[in-house]
């Protein structure tokens, strides 16, 4: 049966992740990782300075299934099943090693699962104290009141073959980035609720809804009951990455990345369960991941009596809601996407309107029965000024503008913007002011030598048309009285 626990799929960090949601329930305000890289005889250690257990109590949590999840439990639990502490473990150690101080007592047991394959028809073989490799590893403990400490040795899902040192560090990078992410709400803020640390570096709390940034969006947060308790739920729209420094735009792409991170954060008493998920809603079929909504993110909390009706799992890695809740959320998901899609569209500008009202845009979106198809304005000024004052090239002008239309690279596009996670640069953004103004000179002299506007008129005009309304110091220092050569 153990063997077979060890498939449920636990990564190094998430199972590590249980371990810490143990230290939480029984209080601790400071957890402690340490690696210790020794080849094969690699271990991992989890020290905290909980409540501790004494020996009856370290008994039944080093049992299976001790505990039913139908019980009640205390609202600040983070735990369901009577399994983490094994599963998680066994998911990555063929040792397991647990030792609890309460009130000057020490208590120690382990799990050996090779002795418990040898031993044949002796049954469940709990061993008492440490192995002998182990033993120099509980000497933290004894130097502190009351505590536990988790000891993984054996490391035989970590150490495989081929795995070296350099591996290692990098594994303790990744458990780094989650646990900053999974306990952000614990470790966040001047006055912490917990300190969490690894190999005596503490770890930074990342915020996934960035909401300490200015160009942030947010929407009021909102509570309603639901199956099995009470939901808050709030919306962001994180920044275009042109709002962002390049350090605040790797940060906040999260371990996994800006396109995996969006959609809905699942936590229960503050702990993330689900990093970035559309928890399968959507009109008709389940919302992809895409480009285009990279910028939303939803942060949903659940008490932890509303497992069941959630279908949390055991490795508190899935959730499903429950039919009462769906459709509110859908409402809700949305609203938050299209405002996504707008900022991601509109790269973080706000706002599609100039002084003298909406933006004239030089691309269209035409829609038919077949699809939709783009096409240029012929009313943007400067393909109307074009083609009125064309003559006998009109129809020229025309035609190479529908070949245009007709060839616009919109499969390439979508394979660039999708690979190099951006979207292509336009606007003249790049370029210098002069590349711009000596764009905008030529349709502002057209608009007042020629069309016979006003300079004031002919400023708001291109105000309202892009890409200049993005440029506004340079149209309004537009002069009245045109030099000529």
């Amino acid at each position: 049966m153990i063997e077979s626990l060890r498939g449920l799929g636990y990564s190094t960090a998430s199972a590590l992740a249980d371990i810490i949601d143990n230290s939480i329930s029984a209080c601790a305000r400071s957890v402690e990782l340490i690696f210790g890289w020794e080849g094969e005889s690699s271990y991992i250690a989890i020290l905290d300075d909980g409540t501790g257990m004494n020996d009856e109590q370290l008994e039944t949590a080093m049992r299976l299934g001790e505990r039913n999840p139908l019980d009640t439990r205390d609202s600040a639990d983070l735990g369901r099943f009577g399994l983490g502490l094994k599963t998680a473990s066994f998911s990555q150690c063929r040792r397991l090693t647990v030792a609890s101080r309460r009130e000057q007592e020490v208590s120690c047991l382990r799990w050996d699962l090779d002795v418990l394959k040898n031993s044949a028809g002796d049954g469940w073989i709990l061993l008492e104290g440490p192995a002998p490799e182990t033993e120099k590893l509980l000497g933290p403990l004894s130097e502190r009141d009351r505590g536990t400490i988790v000891i993984w040795d054996k490391l035989d899902r970590i150490v495989t073959t081929g795995f070296g040192e350099q591996d290692f560090l990098n594994l303790m990078d990744t458990v780094e980035r989650h646990l900053a992410m999974v306990f952000h709400r614990y470790v966040e803020g001047p006055r912490p609720k917990l300190t969490l640390r690894i190999n005596g570096r503490a770890i930074r709390a990342w915020d996934p809804f960035l909401s300490s940034h200015p160009a942030t969006w947010a929407s009021p947060a909102t509570t309603f009951q639901s199956e099995g308790g009470c939901v808050t739920v709030q919306a962001f729209v994180l920044p275009h990455k042109d709002r962002l420094s390049d350090s605040e735009h790797k940060t906040a792409g999260g371990p996994d990345g800006w396109t995996a991170q969006q959609g809905f954060y699942v936590y229960r008493n503050e702990r993330l369960l689900v990093a970035g998920s559309w928890l399968g809603l959507g009109r008709g079929r389940s919302w992809p991941k895409e480009e285009a909504h990279r910028l939303a993110r939803i942060q949903l909390d659940i008490s932890n009596t509303a497992d069941t009706e959630w279908k949390i799992d055991i490795r508190k890695s899935t959730a499903r809601p429950p039919v009462g809740s769906r459709e509110r959320l859908t409402r809700l998901a949305e609203d938050a996407r299209e405002r996504a899609r707008r900022v991601f569209a509109h790269r973080g500008r706000t706002g599609r309107t100039g002084a003298a009202g909406p933006v004239r845009q030089a691309w269209r979106a035409e829609h038919f029965s077949g699809g939709m198809r783009y096409r240029l304005d012929e009313e943007h000024p400067a393909i109307a000024s074009l083609l009125e004052d064309g003559g006998e090239l009109a129809e020229r002008v025309r035609a190479m503008l529908r070949v245009i239309e007709e060839t616009v690279p919109v499969q390439r596009i979508w394979l660039d913007t999708t690979e190099a996670r951006e979207t292509p640069r336009t606007g003249f953004e790049g370029g210098s002011p002069e590349e711009v103004h000596s764009v905008l000179n030529v349709l502002y002299r057209n608009l007042v030598t020629r069309k016979g506007i006003l300079p004031e008129r002919a400023r708001e005009q291109l105000l309202a048309t892009e890409p200049f309304n993005n440029y506004p110091q340079l149209v309004l220092g537009l002069p009245d009285q045109l030099q000529f050569d």
